[in-house]
């Protein structure tokens, strides 16, 4: 049984069920997850908030050596991380070993957090009176982490909120947890002191006791949009700072001008990529003109033919399965509402999976997609590349800022006036430029808006450091004494 990491020991959890953790690609029982209870996130509260009288008054410089240690720790196990990610989430491992050097670059980039964190100060702001602000941490704080990036995720934030001085509980997701048993045997090599980081295994009632907690200042939340809005509601009811990023429905527009091969490959990579589960994905791409959607499916149609689909540890295979068997029925029921409301299934995934024993589906081509349409408009979350055609420019625009979703959008195209004004108008947070998933590096913030994001502080970069610190502000006059004067 996987266990919990509270005040630098592990042990077990006090919840007595349980749920099985499987390979995606082989359906192997790889091991059981505890569904944790109240008592433990308890239990990793008070260590945490215990650990931070004394981390807090750490100099920011001493609290940024472990994490040097850390860096060159996960560079030197970083096969076995990415290897463990393949294991148990599915995906190829060369996506596995991409997912851990973005982990690495967030522990980088959070070495930096003593000019990260850095006040202000002027003088003179009335007659011999000078102020500065500072930030402080705050305390307790903690994440909930999705299952589609076992390794990456918990990095965007427990680095930084730990670097300002606060003190972290991470939650993975139930059904990839062994990639962060990993991750904190070697946070417990780095030497970081006890309680400071810690990990609770379990549900949604550890979910629950963790936005409840009257300890815990603040949550960081990666899912579903439902699950977001549901986490920054609860959590801000009760008076916790809350970062909730949630689903994404993303549209690629190709405009004519672009280079259509490059596109093409681009586009089915962006939207295949990690078998789909990634928030970041292409879903709909949006072609402008009957010509370029037409050049489009015959250049996108044999690249999803040619796909070899199977276990991601196999060095020939170029994508693996979804998560679960839940999953992927969901994305085959909304396969077949594009078709049932009219579109055209140009290449149907569903089929030829005989030989392939996990949660498989191969890549699924859909033209005709149409405003309205659930495949339209629904997080897919899975290998499905949906083709639309528009009449214009402006009504590609509008189809982007039509949807709820805001996370990202990408052009195609090589024109810089095209792509000016696409990144001036388009309503998403991160936006592409010829690129299929415009994710921000570690020293850039992270983060949708509308449906995609609840909360006002991203994650990741500078932005996160208001999340993570409070600012105060002094101002200060020193009177003169005359027996020195």
């Amino acid at each position: 049984m996987i266990k919990n990491y509270i005040n630098g020991q592990w042990g077990e959890s006090q919840g007595r069920e349980s749920v099985e953790v499987v390979n995606p690609a082989t359906k192997e029982l790889l091991d059981r997850c505890p569904l944790g209870t109240p008592g433990d996130v308890d239990r990793a509260v008070q260590a945490a908030s215990s650990a931070f009288v004394s981390w807090r008054r750490t100099p920011v410089i001493d609290r940024v050596q472990p994490f040097f240690r850390l860096k060159t720790l996960m560079e030197e196990n970083l096969p076995a991380l990415a290897r463990q990610v393949t294991i148990e989430n599915g995906k190829i491992l060369a996506e596995a070993i991409g997912s851990v050097r973005r982990a690495i670059q967030m522990v980088e980039t959070a070495c930096g957090m003593p000019s990260l964190m850095m006040g202000q100060f002027s003088e003179d702001i009335a007659g011999e009176i000078d102020c500065l602000s500072v930030r402080q941490p705050i305390g307790v704080f903690a994440s909930i982490n999705p299952f589609n990036f076992p390794a990456m995720v918990p990095f965007w934030f427990w680095p930084f909120a730990v670097a300002a001085g606060n003190t972290f509980i991470v939650k993975p997701s139930e059904r990839v947890p062994l990639t962060q048993i990993k991750i904190f045997e070697l946070i417990e090599k780095a030497g970081f002191p006890k309680g400071v980081i810690n990990m609770v295994q379990g549900g949604k009632e550890v979910v629950n006791a963790l936005l409840a907690h009257p300890t815990i200042k603040g949550i960081s939340f990666v899912g579903s949009t439902p699950v977001a809005k549901y986490v920054y509601q609860t959590g801000t009811a009760n008076l916790k700072r809350v970062q909730a990023l949630g689903g994404a429905k993303n549209s690629m527009v190709v405009l004519p001008d672009a280079s259509l091969e490059k596109s093409a490959r681009v586009a089915f990579e962006s939207i295949t990529g990690c078998a789909g589960e990634r928030c970041l994905a292409g879903s709909v791409v949006i072609c402008v003109g009957d010509e370029v959607d037409r050049k489009f499916r015959d250049l996108v149609i044999p690249i999803a033919s040619d796909t070899i689909v199977g276990n991601g540890l196999e060095a020939r295979v170029q994508m693996g399965p979804v998560i679960s068997e839940a999953a992927r029925e969901r994305i085959k029921g909304l396969i077949q509402s594009a078709v049932d409301e009219g579109a055209d299934l140009l290449l149907d995934g569903r089929k030829n999976l005989g030989d392939l024993p996990g949660f498989f589906l191969r890549p699924t081509v859909i033209g005709g997609v149409r405003p309205g349409m659930r495949i339209a408009e629904e997080e897919i979350f899975g290998p499905v590349v949906c083709l639309a055609k528009v009449d214009s420019f402006d009504d590609a625009i509008r189809w982007i800022n039509s949807s709820p979703y805001g996370n990202t959008t990408t052009l195609f195209t090589t024109s810089g006036a095209a792509a000016r004004k696409f990144s001036y108008e388009v309503d998403p947070g991160m936006v592409g430029i010829n690129i299929g998933v415009p994710a921000p590096m570690a020293f850039f913030s992270f983060g949708g808006r509308k449906d995609s994001f609840f909360g006002d502080v991203k994650a990741h970069g500078n932005q996160c450091i208001n999340f993570f610190t409070d600012t105060k502000v002094i101002t200060e006059r020193w009177l003169k004494d005359s027996s020195i004067w």
